[in-house]
C-alpha cells in the first residue's frame, strides 16, 4: 500500500493495524516531503529567520530562542523530555496504526521532516518495531504529546552518539530496548535534525488510531447487534409489524431503516414470528431499530470525522512554500483534538445505548413472566440450576460500567503549560473510553447471542414443527459448532469468550448475511487481540 497523505481510509488503518499489511512512501509525496525539507535546510544554513519549534523553545517557552546550532538537539531534548506517559502500553495494533496515520500526516509535504526520517518510520512499521507507548498522558492538546515521544523515541538517538535512552519496543514478541529492537530489524536511529522532533510528536495520531479501531469494530458490532435482536425476538415469538418497512420510511432516518430491512432479513421464513399473536411487544423488541438505527447513524457521522482525520496535517508550524514571504512556517492549532474528542464521545454514547438495550433482551429471556412460557433461566430444573442467572449480572454489570466511560470526556479542559496551553480536548481519554465501551458491549452482545440461541433451542422444543429464519438459523448453527445447550450448569466463561470473539472477528454477521445471500458482507477484523 502507498500512503501520500490524501487517500487513506479506515479499512487502510485496520489492515495495517491488524494484518501486517506492508506500506511505502508514493513518489510524488517523496518528492513533497523532500522539497518542504529544502526549505527547513535552508532556513537552518541563513539563520535569520524566526520558527517557532525551530529554533525557539516549546509551549511558553516560545519566547526563547536556540541557536540555531543547537538545532539537533533541541529536537532530540523535546522527545525525550516529553516521553513520560504512564499507565499500560498501548495494544500493539493501536501503535501501529498511530505510527502509520502519523507517517501519512508527514506525508502530505507540510512539516519539514527528512525523507529518510519518515521511510525510517515506515520501514519499523513493516518490519515490525512496535514501540512500547504507554496508554495514559495525553491530553489531546497539542496532540499525544506523550505517547507520540514513546513511540519516536526508538527511532531517535542522542546527537551526542548516546544510544540510551532508547525507550522500548516489542520486536517479533520480544519486548527490548528500543536501540536492540532496530539493531535486531537492521534499521538505523536516527540523529532528528531541526524540526524533526516537532514533526513527530506534535498531532494527534494516537486519538486517530484509538477511534479507528474502536469505530472499525463498533460498525461491526451494530449489525451483530440485529442479528441478536431477530434470535431473541424468535425466542419471544415477537410481533412483525414494528419491522414493516412502511413505518419506518416515515421516520426518515437512513439508519433505522437499513437496521429494520437487516433484521426483517434475517427473520425471512420464521414462523415463530408473530405465533404468540400479540398486538405489540417491550420497546426492547419493538423500538430495536430505531435505537440500533441512530447508533448506526452517529457511527456514520464518525466515521467522516475520522477518515477527514486519517488524511489531515495536524501538527504545528505548518510550512507552505507558496506563503509569499521569506518566512514560509504559520503558527496554527491543528493539534488540537476536539474533533476527535467529540466523535470519539459520540461513538460511546452510541454504543452504550446498544448494550443497554441488548442486557434488556436478555433480562426478558431469562424472566419467566416475561418469556412466553420458557424456563426461568432458560435451564431445566431452575433452582437446582442458575442457568444463565450470572451472565445476565455481567451484561448489567458492563452496562453500568459504560454510563461512567462514556460521560464526555471533551467537556473537561484543565490549563497547562503557564495559561498558553489553556484548553485541552482529551481526545485520547475519549477515544481511549470508547474503546473500552465498545469491549464491553461486544460481550454484552455474546451473553444476548448465547441467551437468546439457548431460548430458541428451547423453544423448538416446545414448538418441534416451528422454523427459523434463514439467518438466525445459519447463526444459530455456528454458534452451536463453539457452545453447547446448557443442558445443566457449567463453566460459562469460556462460553462468553468464545462468541465475542466471534462477534469481534464478524462471524455472526458473516453467517448470517451468506445464509441470507446478502451482499457486502464485511471480512471483518483479523486478529485483532485487545
Amino acid at each position: 500500500m502507498e500512503i501520500d497523505g490524501e487517500h487513506l481510509t479506515l479499512e487502510d488503518v485496520v489492515a495495517v493495524a491488524r494484518t501486517g499489511r506492508p506500506v511505502r512512501l508514493k513518489p510524488d509525496a517523496r518528492h513533497r516531503v523532500a522539497r518542504c525539507r529544502d526549505w527547513v535546510e535552508e532556513v537552518v544554513r541563513q539563520g535569520n529567520l524566526t520558527v517557532y519549534g525551530l529554533n525557539t523553545g516549546f509551549g511558553s517557552l516560545a519566547g526563547v530562542s536556540v541557536p540555531i546550532e543547537q538545532s539537533a538537539r533541541l529536537a532530540y531534548n523535546l522527545i525525550v523530555s516529553h516521553a513520560c506517559g504512564v499507565g499500560e502500553p498501548l495494544p500493539e495494533e493501536v501503535v501501529r496504526a498511530a505510527m502509520l496515520i502519523r507517517a501519512n500526516t508527514l506525508a502530505r509535504g507540510h512539516s519539514g521532516i527528512r525523507p529518510e526520517t519518515l521511510e525510517t518510520l515506515l520501514e519499523m512499521l513493516n518490519r515490525g518495531v512496535h514501540p512500547v507507548v504507554p496508554s495514559q498522558g495525553s491530553l489531546g492538546a497539542s496532540g499525544d504529546l506523550a505517547p507520540l515521544s514513546h513511540l519516536v523515541l526508538v527511532l531517535a538517538r542522542d546527537p551526542d552518539g548516546g544510544e540510551e535512552p532508547s525507550g522500548e519496543a516489542f520486536y517479533r514478541g520480544e519486548r527490548l530496548s528500543g536501540a536492540e529492537a532496530m539493531r535486531r530489524a537492521g534499521l538505523p536511529r536516527l540523529v532528528l535534525q531541526a524540526k524533526e522532533g516537532l514533526a513527530l510528536n506534535n498531532g494527534t495520531a494516537v486519538s486517530a488510531a484509538l477511534l479507528a479501531l474502536a469505530l472499525a469494530d463498533a460498525e461491526l458490532l451494530v449489525r451483530q447487534a440485529e442479528v441478536a435482536v431477530a434470535l431473541s425476538m424468535e425466542a419471544l415469538r415477537g410481533a412483525p409489524d414494528a419491522l414493516d418497512e412502511r413505518i419506518h420510511r416515515l421516520r426518515n432516518h437512513p439508519g433505522q431503516m437499513a437496521s429494520a430491512e437487516a433484521v426483517r432479513r434475517f427473520l425471512q421464513g420464521s414462523t415463530l414470528i408473530g405465533s404468540a399473536q400479540r398486538v405489540q411487544d417491550a420497546y426492547s423488541l419493538r423500538c430495536a431499530p430505531q435505537v440500533l438505527g441512530a447508533a448506526r447513524d452517529a457511527l456514520s457521522f464518525v466515521r467522516q470525522v475520522v477518515e477527514r482525520e486519517l488524511n489531515a496535517v495536524t501538527d504545528n508550524p505548518l510550512i507552505f512554500l507558496d506563503l509569499e514571504r521569506p518566512n514560509k512556517a504559520l503558527s496554527g492549532g491543528n493539534f488540537h483534538g476536539e474533533p476527535l474528542a467529540l466523535a470519539a464521545d459520540f461513538l460511546a454514547i452510541a454504543v452504550a445505548e446498544v448494550g443497554n438495550i441488548a442486557e434488556r433482551r436478555i433480562f426478558r429471556l431469562l424472566t419467566r413472566q416475561l418469556n412466553d412460557g420458557l424456563p426461568p433461566m432458560l435451564v431445566q430444573e431452575s433452582g437446582l440450576n442458575a442457568g444463565w442467572m450470572i451472565p445476565q449480572y455481567v451484561a448489567a454489570s458492563l452496562v453500568s460500567e459504560n454510563k461512567t466511560l462514556a460521560h464526555p470526556d471533551s467537556v473537561d479542559s484543565i490549563p497547562t503549560c503557564e495559561e498558553q496551553e489553556d484548553h485541552v480536548s482529551n481526545s485520547a481519554n475519549a477515544a481511549r473510553h470508547a474503546r473500552q465501551v465498545v469491549w464491553n458491549v461486544e460481550r454484552i452482545v455474546a451473553i444476548e447471542l448465547l441467551c437468546a440461541v439457548q431460548a430458541v433451542d428451547l423453544r423448538l422444543g416446545l414448538e418441534p414443527g416451528a422454523r427459523l429464519g434463514q439467518g438466525t438459523a445459519a447463526v444459530r448453527r455456528r454458534i452451536r459448532e463453539v457452545v453447547p445447550f446448557l443442558s445443566g450448569d457449567r463453566f460459562l466463561q469460556p462460553d462468553i469468550e468464545a462468541v465475542a470473539e466471534m462477534v469481534h472477528r464478524g462471524e455472526i454477521l458473516r453467517a448470517a448475511e451468506e445464509a441470507c445471500g446478502a451482499p457486502g458482507c464485511p471480512a471483518g477484523p483479523a486478529g485483532g487481540g485487545r
